[in-house]
């Protein structure tokens, strides 16, 4: 950066402009001479000329005195708009009364250092603000090496992170915490809640199901084979079922589940822009299809399918095919989501996990995909925490390598 002119130069220039001008042609004339002899350049000295005019006020302008004022003015109104910034970033700690950590000073300071033009603003409006910290405090804690805690915490907070994106951001706590352990990484429940915290992560939060049974009041049913014992001794023992909705920019579309009650995994699925009879029944027929393609498939007269008392659950035309299936049929109370609170809790997850977060929904297709991909998620990777922190597949494939249970007949 090249140096100002110093000040006795200017005044010696501009002192000989103003005595000897009187011999050039014109002021002009003087200037450029002159500013050749002390090697000034000619624009520089014709300002400094008209300066030295407008100061004992000889010539209308803005004084040496009022530039010198509105620097100042400027300097100040930056600086009361760099601590309002500082002072806005720093909200989430300043509304607290205690001061904060210094590692939480520091770790502010690091973050903002570069917009805020460097250490010294941020500590000294921190200052001011009654949470103190002095630059050398900064660079003292910055010069000692890291704690043991920090070390693991620098380790740990990455695959925190990654376990919660990798899951559609719904994990909570409790589920990364065993995750990591089924990683091998020994940590303390407590231990993750805090990165959670300092990271920004939070957990899916349910939201209020919206009813869909619709019942047949003059449909024959068949009875309540469970009575809210949603408990299995083996796959393909029960199964739940029921269906939602999903909203769409092209309208409404439909999706039906069937969970395995001994495993909680999802075994068939389908979608469409109608809740008639096929919704449910594809459901169940690709429910079987999935269990025979995998080598278990449902033997007769074992399986209980329940449901609630929507009119697709009673339709003569799912009768039918679970009786030629030689599968039980089970169907809930009207109106009491008890009846069926395993499959309400499963669609619970399925709304709060993928349709909340990803909508809004263009069309069918768009859901189809991406339940297809949630469904291989839910049964292959997610951690249910009601079989031990494990996936349904993982859970069902324990089973049959380790137990051979004698098989409980239903009656049709």
């Amino acid at each position: 950066m090249a140096k100002q002119y110093p000040k006795k130069l200017k005044e010696r220039a501009v002192r000989l402009v103003l005595e000897t001008r009187d011999q050039y042609k014109t002021e002009s004339a003087a200037i450029r001479s002159i500013g050749a002899k002390l090697d000034v350049g000619p624009e520089s000295l014709r300002n400094w000329v008209r300066q030295a005019e407008v100061d004992p006020g000889a010539r209308t302008g803005t004084t040496t005195e009022e530039s010198a004022q509105l620097k100042a003015l400027k300097r100040e109104v930056a600086e009361l708009k760099r601590a309002n910034d500082i002072l806005k970033a720093a909200a989430f700690f300043l509304r607290g009364r205690a001061r904060p950590a210094t590692h939480t000073l520091v770790a502010f300071i690091d973050e903002h250092r570069d917009r805020f033009g460097g250490v010294e603003p941020i500590c000294r409006t921190l200052t001011e603000h009654d949470c103190s910290i002095h630059p050398s405090t900064y660079y003292a804690y910055r010069k000692r090496p890291l704690s043991a805690r920090a070390l693991r915490d620098a380790e740990l907070a990455p695959l925190i992170v990654g376990i919660y994106r990798d899951n559609y951001s719904v994990y909570g706590a409790r589920k990364i915490w065993a995750a990591l352990k089924r990683q091998g990484h020994q940590v303390a429940r407590c231990t993750v809640e805090r990165l959670m915290r300092s990271e920004g992560l939070v957990g899916a939060v349910r939201w209020k199901k919206v009813v869909t049974t619709v019942a047949d009041k003059e449909a024959e049913r068949a009875p309540d084979r469970l009575g809210r014992q949603f408990v299995a001794s083996a796959p393909n023992r029960v199964w739940v079922a029921d269906f939602t909705y999903v909203a769409t920019w092209s309208g409404t579309v439909y999706v039906a589940s069937v969970v395995d009650t001994f495993s909680r995994r999802i075994v068939g699925w389908s979608a469409a822009t109608n809740k008639q009879t096929p919704l449910v029944l594809s459901a169940l027929e690709m429910g079987l299809w999935q269990r025979d393609r995998a080598g278990d498939p449902v033997t007769a007269r074992e399986l209980i399918h329940h449901s609630d008392a929507g009119s697709q659950y009673t339709s003569f035309r799912l009768a039918t095919h679970l009786a030629a299936e030689q599968i039980a049929a089970s169907i809930g109370t009207v109106g009491d989501a008890l009846d069926n609170a395993l499959m309400e809790s499963t669609i619970g997850l399925y709304k709060t996990e993928l349709i909340k977060p990803q909508r809004p929904w263009k069309a069918l297709s768009d859901v189809e995909v991406a339940t297809a991909e949630y469904v291989d998620w839910y049964n292959h990777r997610r951690l249910h925490g009601e079989i031990g922190h494990l996936p349904p597949a993982e859970y069902e494939a324990a089973h049959y390598q380790n137990t051979q249970e004698p098989q409980v007949a239903a009656t049709i």
